[in-house]
């Protein structure tokens, strides 16, 4: 009996910092073998998920890394979109920003996030969070597919 290959998943990070953003390429390209698609304001991530222009041929994510300080439209208005759309509610909507404050980690589970994670300041923090969100939502939980409608 062979072991089937493992699932290739398509995770789409919503991030406005070039420098959390290259850190979060570099934990894929080093550590995580699964798709990275990047986008950097909240109005480029709902005409990504909605597979508008330029991102008609887009595959559907099956995880969202977020950012609630973004340009546009900001992670909250994001998520509640995500979170109220029947199409999308289904994608594990992962928060990951540097706030602490309790009123966003609130608001943000009140608005259906799947997660909080606050970002580490320092690089292997930052990576070892990567690979945590990735070890659990790649190889602990079962994710529904992304590809219907694909």
């Amino acid at each position: 009996m062979t072991t089937p290959e493992p699932r290739i998943v398509n995770v789409l990070l919503v991030e406005d910092d070039p420098g959390d953003v290259l850190m979060t390429r570099e934990a894929f390209d080093e550590y995580l073998h699964n798709r990275l698609d990047v986008v950097t304001d909240g109005a480029e991530a709902l005409s990504y998920l909605r597979r508008e222009d330029p991102y008609t041929d887009a595959p559907r994510p099956d995880l969202i890394l977020l950012d609630l300080n973004l340009p546009r439209r900001d992670g909250r208005e994001v998520l509640a979109e995500v979170k109220d759309d029947p199409e999308l509610r289904h994608i594990p909507v992962i928060v990951l920003t540097t706030s602490r404050a309790e009123e966003d980690v609130l608001r943000s589970y009140q608005l259906h996030a799947n997660a909080y994670v606050t970002k580490p300041v320092d690089f292997e923090g930052f990576i070892e969070a990567i690979k945590q969100i990735d070890h659990f939502f790649v190889s602990v939980v079962q994710l529904p597919s992304g590809r219907e409608g694909s």
